[in-house]
């Protein structure tokens, strides 16, 4: 119980400072002092000496002393000492005459002994006459009584609960400012989950409690106040919120502040505090040392950790244990932990394991594993869903995979979504798509995009090549170069196209050497065209003959006139020859043709 007095309050929180160096000395005297003159003016009769002597003793633990002081001043009616009688009863153990003077102090008009009353009511069940002296109490304005009231109703229930948790939080009690704000966070959760303006304001207001309950040493409250702060971006406030809770001996706090070191660059700090919060029970730390030692290669260490975060009930280290086995190629041991943090609900595990079993041929065993973390939520596992069905031939049911992983902005999945779109013909809902995947950084979505975008364009006015012709970049071509900066060969030929037709050749070739290097052979044909126009024939024909290579019939057409022109016929020939087989129709056409011509000089 708490010993409280109505002339001078002897505990609020049961916790005290042991006085410490000169000042505590200096304060030690002082008190020593005043117990002095307390007890001289309480052996004169004093009564109100006896009742501050008797509340002095009790606080310093000596029952023994405080007791007859405390029946003194009782006995001449004073309320303060019936209260702190009642604490030292039930300190020693006599709960029911402790409430026999606490009913004396509290209707004599003691909130203290009202407060002590009724909870002394509801630890032994009778919730109706601890309710009432709650109530008595929190009515009188105390702190505590309010709280024990707001507790108690909310036990029950009760929507009254709300006013007394406020009033004990601005009358000071932090566990009732931490409890308001907790319960503020989940409406304000709520109502933006609904879709109500008022979420915000209810998320400031819990900001506020927080900061109450943590300046008067709340430690989780200044772990949540630490993640509010450290979601807005005030990292270096945040940072302190969760060293104070840290100290204080919060493992949350401890891993959270670890975190955001390693953010920091300080690896080796994080590292601290990770540990501590790791030895005290926290899996998020565990797994976090794990990692650590995982990028460091340190992977007996590693697997040390992830057992401990195992242990402590995080299902992740059972899953980073899995990924650590994969990693090693211990595949056995890798569907072990997968399947083991599948069927505690991981949903990226059942993911991992499913892509395990698909990787040795079991497509059966995979589908319902894809399927439970997809219904769990897993984005990836839609993906892989719509994957696996679309290589069955079941292209319904993969799109509707695909358009569920869209959905929740997977982009590989817009851009399928996307193409299946366009096959069908709905060019507003692919375009949509597809700008989702490509501004995901999807280089073929951005090149597919392009295309739909081209071919809307009203046809660009003839020019010779190399003529200036001062255009403004469409839509089209920036989403085209976008493609091509991140590597896309039939981007970048296009792009070439397009520089060439606005005459900046140098741009044009750029794009072109820059996508026959990558292997495109339409890059390296398009390149040779445009030496070739440039006076540069003996450089056209290296690019052609690549392009040729791989399977270019108009290169290798054109390595056949160049051949002819030098006349050098029968290698002439042999490039006609590759035109024929290569094609298409009218390219295979002339070859032939030119095949003919050059066989009868030849035999001429």
């Amino acid at each position: 119980m708490d010993v409280m007095g109505d002339k001078a309050t002897l505990y609020e929180t049961g916790r005290f400072v042991q006085p410490s160096g000169r000042d505590g000395a200096v304060e030690g005297a002082e008190e020593a002092a005043e117990e002095v003159r307390q007890r001289l003016a309480a052996e004169a009769g004093d009564v109100e000496a006896m009742s501050v002597l008797g509340a002095m003793l009790l606080r310093r633990g000596d029952l023994d002393g405080a007791e007859p002081q405390l029946r003194a001043a009782t006995a001449a009616g004073d309320r303060a000492a019936a209260n702190n009688l009642g604490v030292l009863l039930h300190q020693r153990g006599y709960a029911d005459e402790a409430a026999g003077w606490w009913r004396i102090a509290a209707v004599a008009g003691s909130a203290a002994a009202a407060h002590a009353l009724g909870r002394h009511h509801r630890e032994r069940g009778d919730e109706p006459a601890a309710e009432y002296w709650l109530r008595q109490s929190a009515e009188q304005g105390h702190a505590l009584g309010a709280y024990a009231l707001a507790d108690l109703l909310e036990h029950r229930g009760d929507a009254g609960a709300d006013r007394w948790m406020r009033a004990a939080a601005e009358r000071g009690h932090r566990e009732a400012a931490y409890r308001l704000a907790r319960a503020l966070d989940r409406q304000a959760t709520d109502e933006d989950d609904d879709g109500a303006d008022n979420g915000v304001a209810q998320a400031a207001e819990a900001e506020q409690w927080y900061r109450q309950a943590a300046a008067r040493g709340h430690q989780r409250a200044a772990l949540y106040l630490g993640a509010i702060l450290e979601k807005r971006g005030e990292l270096k406030e945040a940072g302190r919120w969760y060293l104070t809770s840290a100290k204080d001996g919060e493992a949350r706090a401890a891993c959270a502040l670890g975190f955001l070191l390693r953010d920091a660059g300080d690896t080796e700090s994080a590292a601290v505090w990770w540990l501590r919060a790791a030895q005290d029970g926290d899996g998020n730390a565990a797994n976090a040392l794990g990692a650590l030692h995982a990028e460091r290669g340190e992977t007996q260490t590693a697997e040390r950790w992830y057992r401990a975060a195992m242990d402590a009930g995080d299902v992740n280290g059972a899953y980073n244990l899995g990924l650590l086995c994969a990693e090693q190629g211990r595949t056995a041991q890798a569907e072990q932990w997968y399947r083991r943090a599948a069927y505690a609900g991981h949903r990226e595990a059942a993911n991992a394991l499913a892509i395990l079993l698909l990787q040795v041929g079991d497509a059966t065993g995979a589908e319902p594993w894809f399927s439970k973390a997809a219904e769990a939520g897993s984005v990836d596992a839609a993906f892989n869903l719509g994957i696996l069905f679309a290589g069955r031939g079941e292209e319904a049911v993969a799109l509707r995979w695909y358009e569920r992983a869209a959905a929740a902005g997977h982009t590989e999945a817009a851009l399928q979504v996307g193409i299946a779109r366009l096959r069908d013909g709905d060019e507003p809902e692919a375009e949509r798509h597809l700008r989702c995947a490509a501004g995901g950084g999807s280089a073929e979505a951005a090149y597919r995009l392009a295309t739909v975008l081209d071919a809307r364009r009203p046809p660009a006015p003839a020019h010779e090549l190399g003529e200036s012709v001062h255009l403004t970049k469409s839509e089209c071509e920036e989403w085209y170069e976008r493609a091509a900066s991140q590597g896309h060969r039939r981007a970048q030929v296009r792009v070439g196209m397009l520089a060439a037709a606005r005459g900046d050749v140098v741009e044009a070739a750029r794009w072109y050497r820059e996508a026959a290097e990558a292997g495109s052979r339409n890059g390296a044909f398009n390149l040779g065209l445009l030496l070739a126009r440039e006076g540069s024939e003996p450089e056209a024909a290296v690019w052609w003959t690549r392009a040729a290579d791989a399977g270019h019939g108009r290169a290798a057409l054109r390595l056949a006139l160049v051949y002819a022109r030098r006349g050098e016929l029968a290698e002439g020939q042999r490039w006609a020859d590759r035109a024929v087989s290569l094609g298409p129709g009218e390219v295979a056409e002339r070859a032939a043709r030119l095949r003919d011509a050059l066989r009868e000089e030849l035999s001429a």
